[in-house]
C-alpha cells in the first residue's frame, strides 16, 4: 500500500500543489475540506485512479470518506483491486 500512497501523493502534489515538497503534504492531510482538492479536481483525480489502478469508481464510492486524504484512498483502492479477484 506503501506505493499507492505514494503515487498518489506525487499525482496530488503535481496536480494541485505544484513546487510543494512531498514532506508537506502527508498520509492524513486533509484534500477536501481544506480546499488542496475541490469537485473538479476530485473527478480528476478519480480519472487518474481509474486509469492508474485498474477500477471503476462508482457515483456511491466518490465520497469524503474514501477520498478526504491519501490514507483513505490508498486503502479504497485495496478495498476495489480486493474484491474485484
Amino acid at each position: 500500500m506503501d506505493n499507492i500512497r505514494e503515487e498518489i501523493r506525487q499525482y496530488i502534489l503535481s496536480q494541485f500543489l505544484p513546487g510543494e515538497r512531498s514532506t508537506n503534504l502527508q498520509d492524513d492531510t486533509p484534500l477536501l475540506t481544506s480546499g488542496i482538492v475541490d469537485s473538479l479536481g476530485m473527478l480528476r483525480m478519480i480519472g487518474f485512479i481509474e486509469q492508474r489502478f485498474g477500477i471503476e469508481v462508482d457515483a456511491h464510492d466518490a465520497t469524503v470518506d474514501n477520498f478526504e486524504r491519501i490514507q483513505e484512498i490508498a486503502a479504497f483502492i485495496e478495498s476495489k483491486r480486493a474484491t474485484r479477484k
